[in-house]
């Protein structure tokens, strides 16, 4: 287990993840965080279909379809976009599928000898550390506060979309392009209608 908050010199390759359902600026920051501790940045898009979903006791909702309405194709071009949108080279990331609840899987998708970036805001936080840590993964927490200092969440971006509430200033105007191109308020509105108890 290798642990380094510290660091001072730039890694060769780094591994960042999250499911972005939908990618908001700070999604955006925490990319960006990690991109500035590595020279290449590997994205993991976690939740990358219905079959590597898993259900977790620390974050019940994060495996529940209705919180999960992008595809990993939809979510790969809203990462893809807003990080070249704030000047990083296509040359200087990678987006891959990460299915962050089967450790034993990793190796398929990432390198295991890059640094894996994270951030922590309460137990799943705490619960992938130690799932990294027990795998012998270089990891490095960017930053850790607790959850009601974790500022944007998805959740609530999908919930004002749906309820026609202002929201495009949460996201990456890349994001909100794609927002309106896909007409997502149409199927977030549908999957919300399926799941409301009348």
């Amino acid at each position: 287990m290798k642990s380094d908050n510290a660091m001072t010199v730039l890694a060769p390759c780094g591994v960042i993840h999250g499911r972005f359902q939908i990618l908001h600026l700070d999604h955006l920051r925490y990319l960006l965080a990690g991109k500035a501790l590595c020279e290449h940045l590997v994205v993991g898009i976690t939740n990358p279909e219905p079959q590597l979903m898993a259900y977790d006791e620390t974050d019940p909702s994060r495996s529940d379809p209705a919180a999960n309405p992008l595809t990993y194709y939809e979510r790969l071009l809203m990462v893809r976009l807003a990080l070249k949108s704030s000047g990083v080279s296509l040359d200087d990331f990678t987006i891959v599928p990460f299915p962050v609840n089967f450790p034993d899987r990793y190796h398929h998708y990432v390198p295991m000898d890059a640094v894996f970036f994270l951030t922590i805001y309460d137990d799943w936080g705490r619960k992938k550390l130690a799932m990294f840590q027990s795998l012998g993964l270089h990891t490095h927490v960017l930053w850790e506060k607790p959850p009601h200092e974790k500022g944007l969440r998805a959740s609530d971006v999908r919930r004002r979309i749906r309820d026609n509430l202002p929201w495009e200033h949460l996201v990456p105007p890349s994001t909100a392009q794609l927002v309106h191109a896909w007409n997502l308020v149409e199927r977030l509105r549908s999957i919300h209608s399926r799941t409301v108890t009348p």
